[in-house]
C-alpha cells in the first residue's frame, strides 16, 4: 500500500513540475516576443493568420498601458483577466490608500460569485508564494507598484 501511494505522490509531483516548466517556458516566449517587438524585428507584430482586428488590439493595450497592469504569469482566459483587472482597479480607485486585505477580500468575493467557489487572492507590495491551482485559474499581475496574486483550487466533495 505504501509503495503504491509513494508512485501515485512521485508521479503526481512529476506531472505538476512537468506543467510548471511549461509555464515557465510559455513566459519566456511572451517575453521575447516583446523584446522582439521592442527592436522591430518580425511583421509588425501581426502573426500569420491573426484575425484580431488592429484597432481593438491597440485600443486593449492603451487601456492596460493607462491602468499600468503587467501580466507577471498567467493561466487564465484573456477575458477572466480583463475582469479581474477591472475589478482590481476599480477598487483600487475606491481607496485613498492601498488597503491590501479590503483588495484581496473583493477580488475573492468578486470571482467566487461570478465563477464559482474556491477563489484565493493575495495582495501586497513585497510577498512569495507557492501554490498550487485549478488549471485555467491562475493569474499574477501588478498594478502600478501592487502585485495581485488571484487562483483558483479544487474543490471535492468530503467523505464521511
Amino acid at each position: 500500500m505504501r509503495g503504491a501511494a509513494k508512485k501515485a505522490a512521485s508521479e503526481e509531483l512529476e506531472r505538476r513540475s512537468q506543467y510548471l516548466s511549461s509555464l515557465v517556458q510559455r513566459e519566456k516566449e511572451v517575453v521575447e516576443e516583446r523584446r522582439e517587438k521592442k527592436k522591430g524585428v518580425g511583421d509588425g507584430g501581426r502573426c500569420v493568420g491573426d484575425v484580431r482586428d488592429p484597432p481593438q488590439g491597440q485600443q486593449q493595450q492603451q487601456k492596460e498601458e493607462e491602468m499600468n497592469v503587467k501580466v507577471r504569469a498567467a493561466d487564465m482566459s484573456p477575458a477572466l483577466q480583463k475582469h479581474a483587472f477591472r475589478c482590481a482597479r476599480e477598487t483600487l480607485t475606491s481607496m485613498p490608500k492601498l488597503e491590501s486585505k479590503r483588495l484581496a477580500l473583493a477580488l475573492k468575493k468578486e470571482f467566487d460569485s461570478t465563477y464559482g467557489p474556491a477563489w484565493h487572492c493575495i495582495v501586497g507590495t513585497s510577498f512569495g508564494s507557492y501554490v498550487t491551482h485549478s488549471l485555467g485559474g491562475f493569474l499574477y499581475f501588478s498594478i502600478d507598484k501592487v502585485y495581485i496574486l488571484l487562483f483558483r483550487t479544487a474543490v471535492e466533495p468530503v467523505d464521511r
